[in-house]
């Protein structure tokens, strides 16, 4: 039997429309029975790539017994963030302000009202690894809710003002006028927290930090320091060369699960890409060094390749795992690429890409890159031979939802990349998303949507999809001249000026 979800067009909630959970999505219907029951709201929100959504989905959300307990005691609801940003923004801002951290998939426990009291990611079907059983923490919150509610009130009532105050206090600093004194103390806390050894910020998971990473390059511009493009030097090589950028496809997966940029968790997704993909770009127009353009132009060709749709606009994500498994799409052994290759060739290949007996992922290899410039155009037929056989594997699950918001960003990456280098295709590819994000999720009144799936465009635009579309709007402008850009980005600032404006 089907649940609720079973009519949406999001591919992470028909991901779950066969579970015996029975998930609601978000809207009147489920909020109107918690309050008529009086039960508390069950709130699961992630997305279609995520591996350990797959993960809690399968150990938990496919068992009768643990769906059972659901289904007694709560209101249960499926939310994708992408398409909801504004809900999972809100409620990771209570997980994090309850338990100093978050991530996905976020699970959320809710009052009727939608005040959350308690909350967390990931929980394993038994207790390990310091996380209680996801059984016993459902059957601790009904007996919490049926027997000490007053206490669990007070604690989402604590919360929500917890948070009202951090949002206060945010709107207080944005308003201070930027000085050149803050930008300085910028630049010395990017510099202090900087990894000398690995590059980039932060310890494992590390993430690509493409803002920090353009706003090193323009410090560096304007006021030539030189250890500002060193940083953006030493990140952009070691996260190219490691295994969170796919050596064979292009573009980068979403982060490394270890410092060293060398283990990733598997998922494309469009917006990660967009960004590094200007920030290779810019890097190459500073430096000219030949490799960054390489780079900026591969993850390009990767989303004209796999990430666009026929109608011209661009698809959110690709999967972590591919026949249950993740990463089995990417990695390699020494065998396989000697089937390929043959011997003497594939011996320089596993050299420069770093492939061993042992591997480096539970047996196998994710590729990585140690050689230089002059080898990886040696190469160059050996990376196709090995890609071509790699077509035929069974590819990771592709999420085809078109995100007015992540298009935005892609439009300007495109367009950019057009003008900087003079690739028609990119430029036509920028012209055709522009065109069907314009048709498509701009309403009659002029307003945004800010998802299309299955030929529907729903959910109204957010702040998001309006600045970034006006960004690649205005990036298609100074890339063709042709003034509808110009005025179709003017138009919707105006409508977001309408729509978005705080009272003065």
């Amino acid at each position: 039997m089907a649940n609720h979800l079973i009519n949406e067009t999001s591919l992470y909630l028909l991901q779950h429309a066969d579970n015996p959970v029975d998930w609601y999505p978000w809207g009147a219907q489920a909020l109107e029975k918690a309050q008529a029951e009086d039960k508390p709201i069950f709130l699961s929100i992630g997305y279609s790539a995520c591996h350990w959504c797959h993960v809690m989905a399968h150990e938990s959300f496919e068992d009768e017994n643990i769906a059972a307990v659901l289904n007694e005691h709560f209101v249960s609801i499926k939310v994708d963030r992408e398409e909801r940003p504004d809900l999972d923004t809100i409620y990771m801002s209570a997980v994090q302000a309850m338990t100093g951290g978050g991530g996905w998939p976020m699970t959320v426990f809710l009052s009727p009202d939608g005040k959350p009291f308690y909350g967390g990611t990931y929980f394993p079907p038994v207790a390990r690894h310091g996380l209680p059983s996801f059984r016993d923490v459902l059957n601790a919150i009904a007996d919490a809710w049926q027997n000490r509610r007053s206490e669990l009130a007070a604690a989402g009532q604590q919360l929500v003002e917890a948070i009202q105050q951090r949002v206060g206090a945010a709107a207080v600093l944005e308003s201070d006028p930027l000085k050149p004194e803050t930008l300085e103390q910028a630049f010395r806390a990017i510099r202090h927290s900087f990894d000398n050894v690995n590059a980039g910020w932060g310890d494992a998971p590390k993430f690509p930090q493409p803002m920090a990473l353009e706003f090193l390059l323009r410090y560096h511009v304007v006021t030539g320091d030189s250890q500002a493009l060193a940083m953006v030097e030493k990140t952009l090589d070691a996260m190219a060369r490691g295994g969170m950028y796919d050596q064979l496809g292009g573009g980068f997966h979403r982060y490394s699960v270890d410092a060293r940029w060398l283990v990733p968790h598997f998922e494309k997704m469009l917006y990660d890409n967009s960004q590094l993909a200007r920030v290779y770009l810019h890097a190459w127009q500073v430096t000219q060094n030949p490799f960054f353009r390489l780079v900026a132009e591969e993850i390009l060709d990767y989303v004209l390749r796999e990430m666009t749709g026929p109608h011209g606009g661009f698809y959110s994500t690709q999967d972590a795992d591919s026949e249950g498994e993740e990463g089995k799409f990417f990695v390699w052994t020494p065998e396989e690429i000697v089937a390929v290759l043959g011997q003497e060739q594939a011996q320089q290949f596993m050299q420069t890409y770093g492939v061993t007996e042992q591997g480096n992922f539970e047996g196998k290899t994710i590729l990585t890159f140690g050689g230089t410039l002059k080898e990886r155009h040696t190469l160059a037929q050996a990376r196709s031979e090995l890609f071509a056989v790699r077509r035929r594997r069974v590819h990771p699950g592709r999420d085809e939802k078109v995100l007015t918001s992540w298009n935005g960003l892609m439009l300007a990456a495109m367009a950019e990349a057009a003008r900087v280098l003079d690739r028609d295709d990119y430029l036509q590819a920028a012209r055709r998303a522009a065109d069907f994000l314009l048709n498509a999720l701009r309403c009659e009144e002029g307003y945004l949507w800010h998802v299309w799936n299955k030929g529907e465009a729903k959910i109204k635009g957010q702040l998001e999809d309006y600045a970034n579309l006006i960004e690649g709007l205005i990036e298609l402008y100074q890339a063709t001249f042709d003034p509808r850009w110009y005025q179709a980005a003017q138009a919707l600032a105006e409508k977001m000026i309408e729509h978005f404006s705080a009272p003065v």
